[in-house]
């Protein structure tokens, strides 16, 4: 259940239905949207249902959501959410480009490939300083350093940066840096790190577990909005099947699926998805098609030389080339490119 309060609700009437929900052993999580402030109530609904919260003062009304998510569900919120990150915005009829390096690895690197989304007309800038890897033995980024090129690549671009953030203890760190905070594929169900960014109230861009169910993904997303954060970018980047030909498998039927269950914006990472750099431009186009909000792009100046997942990172020239397609396609479809 789902108490959504009254624009003009104050504090006092806020705590006061939160008040009444513990009193009968049950947890209340607040979270303050721009119009609404809404009640997520975990417990007993049977006994929920008895306080009569309805007509507390302050209350607008009441949602009973079936689902086991419930701030990110759609029944909650049938408008789309829009997300802003820095002067950028995710969701509804804007596709966003988010494009930069998979991995900070140098000042040259980085600003090389931060001028080259800013060039192809990304919105944002992504770029990895911390990097969780399969093996302890490849590239883990430059940390600190990584976060300080990031924030003089912003500077130089007027892009805002998202970036991962690995580790509960380095949310503070990473979030004094970056726009938005990413949780990648490996760190989807570490519901401490959740917890954390949640409470930042910094814009989070979620990746897709690779093992991951939809329904695993936005409980996720629920332990964020839980924490008062609904500032939540979804992310598919492929999942794990038994196919070999691609890193992994794009699954754009669970990005609509997304969607339709959720309130929140989904974007499509095309490059983790299928590791492959030739395939990046028809995974995004489909994307668009399919009705993303956006797509995530890995581009570096020299592939060859990257420390980090080269053979799926575009060319400054070939990703310029992949905005002029998603414009056209765009344009068809009634949306435009931010």
């Amino acid at each position: 259940m789902v108490v959504v309060m009254k624009r003009d609700a104050t504090d006092a009437e806020i705590e006061r239905v939160a008040e009444k929900v513990r009193e009968v052993g049950g947890e209340a999580f607040v979270s303050r949207g721009t119009v609404h402030t809404i009640i997520g109530l975990v417990g007993d609904t049977v006994i929920f249902r008895g306080l009569d919260l309805a007509n507390l003062p302050g209350v607008d009304h009441l949602i009973q959501i079936g689902k086991p998510y419930k701030m990110v569900a759609r029944a909650l919120h049938p408008q789309p959410t829009i997300v802003k990150v820095g002067p950028a915005i995710v969701g509804r009829d804007t596709f966003t480009m988010i494009a930069g390096p998979c991995a900070v690895e140098s000042e040259e690197q980085a600003f090389a490939a931060a001028r080259a989304a800013k060039a192809a007309g990304a919105a944002i800038l992504r770029g990895g300083a911390f990097k969780p890897r399969t093996s302890p033995y490849s590239f883990q980024g430059l940390g600190t350093r990584g976060l300080e090129i990031l924030a003089a690549c912003r500077d130089e671009t007027g892009l805002p940066v998202v970036t991962e953030v690995v580790d509960s203890g380095d949310v503070e760190l990473v979030a004094g840096w970056a726009d938005a905070l990413q949780i990648g594929t490996r760190n989807m169900q570490n519901y401490e790190l959740l917890k954390a960014v949640g409470a930042t109230h910094k814009p989070v861009l979620l990746k897709r577990g690779f093992s991951a169910t939809v329904e695993e993904w936005l409980m996720a997303a629920e332990y964020v909005a839980q924490r008062g954060n609904s500032e939540i970018i979804l992310c598919e980047r492929g999942i794990r099947t038994f196919e070999q030909a691609t890193r992994n498998t794009l699954d754009l039927g669970g990005m609509a699926v997304a969607q339709l269950e959720s309130h929140l914006p989904v974007v499509v990472d095309p490059s983790h998805a299928t590791g492959r750099h030739e395939l990046v431009a028809p995974m995004a186009r489909a994307a668009i098609a399919a009705g993303a909000d956006g797509v995530m792009i890995d581009v570096h100046h020299d592939p060859g030389a990257a420390l980090c997942d080269g053979p799926q990172a575009l060319r400054p020239e070939e990703l310029l080339a992949l905005t002029k397609e998603l414009e056209a396609l765009a344009a068809v479809l009634g949306r435009r490119i931010g």
